[in-house]
């Protein structure tokens, strides 16, 4: 009797805590793909510039 109501809570506590965490962790994995991609940009961007002052100088 005592294992299932052990099971009972923490069956409660992964459906109170279980799910905001999969959620905040699924969306902390997509901004970081997207931080890598605008670092990627602002690189190529900052060489495009150089490029274009050479080009001007």
């Amino acid at each position: 009797m005592n294992e299932i109501a052990t099971f009972t809570y923490l069956t409660q506590l992964l459906q109170d805590v279980g799910f905001p965490v999969l959620v905040t962790l699924f969306l902390l994995i997509r901004y970081e793909v997207r931080i890598e991609k605008l670092e990627k940009h602002s690189e190529n961007l900052t060489n495009v510039i150089k490029d274009l002052r050479r080009d001007i100088s």
